[in-house]
């Protein structure tokens, strides 16, 4: 399926190039952690990769990208009544892309999130290296710019099939856009996949969707500081889960050990990829990730009939989808740790209910205080704990 463009351009990616030869004036001190990833190349093969989706006349796209910009603004309304919530004006309007258009956006944002984390451990290992040439009485040997290009592609082509299959899934995203300027998206032909296999009123189901990527976008700009505060507890997760260079070996032996019992269901990929003391901060992410898509639903749902005649119905074939990946897609979902993903949804939305139904929504919202008022780990799933802490 292909989307109509954009207004704003952004339905598509092109290929990075090749990158210039090595020249004996590069210097190998300048290569940076952000250069492990040709995040270029990974745009431009995922989208090679990617099926273009279900197949649909050109007037059936266009009504699509037309209602499902509808949708967007349509939304903002009964989600800021709901959450007691409200956009500030002059937010950019929601994006409606295909999915090259979300593997380039998403490229984008993942080489500026990391870009700090792969600084961080190329400087560690220069460290390490410096240190153990000095130990032998050795000069350094530094990895030279064609090598450093060749692990690039290299690595930006195993991030080509995570991208090109994600895209495949995604309905929606408000992108966070740590290098720029975050957008809501809606994924066109997902969204037409998805309508076509619930066999749900297709007009309820876009305005059902853009209810919950609203809520995200409401979340991120009623509240100024959350999006850097998310930003920066993700980059320090990664940073902290990145093992030391001398560790490297054993911990992909440890990783690799475990992967049958992740297949099996046994245990959960971030389990894996963390120690114990990682794990403390990565729930703490968890939970505000749980807070986030827990409330999304939450809204999504109690905008009610009025609104959405067929919301009940959506909801139930839409939680029963949710758990009907089956085979390689559901092997998939556990490697990427989207399984993990899917509890939040649960866990988030009994949070969110619970606490309303103590203390109402206003008091709820009290959660977007400060990052003091987050909820804790324990407290998504005691939220009574959360009450007694925020509201005495």
């Amino acid at each position: 399926m292909t989307t109509s463009p954009d207004p704003h351009g952004q339905t598509g990616t092109e290929p990075g190039g090749t990158p210039p030869p090595a020249t004996p004036d590069d210097d190998a001190e300048g290569l940076a952690g952000h250069d492990l990833v040709d995040w270029d190349l990974a745009a431009a093969a995922a989208s090679r990769l990617v099926p273009p989706g279900p197949r649909a006349g050109r007037a059936e796209i266009e009504q699509l990208v037309a209602e499902l910009r509808s949708a967007g603004a349509r939304a903002v309304e009964p989600v800021a009544t709901t959450a007691r919530l409200r956009t500030p004006p002059g937010t950019p309007p929601a994006l409606v892309v295909d999915r090259p258009g979300w593997i380039a956006a998403n490229a984008a944002s993942m080489g500026a999130m990391l870009a700090p984390v792969l600084d961080e451990v190329v400087s560690r290992k220069r460290v390490a290296d410096r240190a153990r040439a000095r130990t032998r009485g050795k000069e350094l040997a530094e990895v030279g710019p064609t090598a450093q290009r060749i692990g690039s592609a290299v690595t930006g082509t195993e991030v080509a099939g995570m991208l090109s299959w994600i895209s495949t899934k995604v309905l929606g995203q408000y992108d966070l856009a740590p290098q720029g300027t975050p957008r809501l998206m809606f994924v066109a032909p997902n969204i037409l996949a998805a309508e076509r296999e619930l066999d749900v009123d297709a007009g309820d189901f876009r305005l059902w969707v853009a209810m919950h990527e609203e809520t995200h976008r409401v979340q991120f700009t009623a509240v100024p500081w959350l999006r850097e505060h998310l930003i920066e507890q993700a980059r320090s997760v990664g940073a902290r889960m990145m093992p030391e260079p001398d560790q490297l070996a054993q911990r992909l032996g440890e990783i690799v050990s475990q992967v049958p019992g992740v297949l099996r269901g046994d245990t959960d990929i971030t389990q894996v990829l963390a120690s114990p003391e990682q794990r403390e901060r990565l729930a703490e992410v968890t939970a505000v990730m749980s807070l986030l898509e827990g409330h999304a639903d939450v809204v999504m749902d109690e905008v009610g009939p009025s609104v959405i005649p067929t919301v009940a119905t959506i909801r139930s074939r839409f939680t029963e989808r949710r758990k009907g990946a089956g085979g390689v897609d559901k092997l998939l979902r556990r490697l990427l740790g989207m399984e993990a993903k899917m509890r939040q949804y649960h866990d988030g939305a009994v949070f969110v209910r619970a606490v309303t139904d103590q203390v109402g929504v206003d008091g709820f919202n009290a959660v977007w205080t400060s990052p003091q008022t987050l909820p804790r780990p324990t407290e998504i799933a005691e939220p009574h704990t959360w009450v007694a802490r925020v509201h005495g």
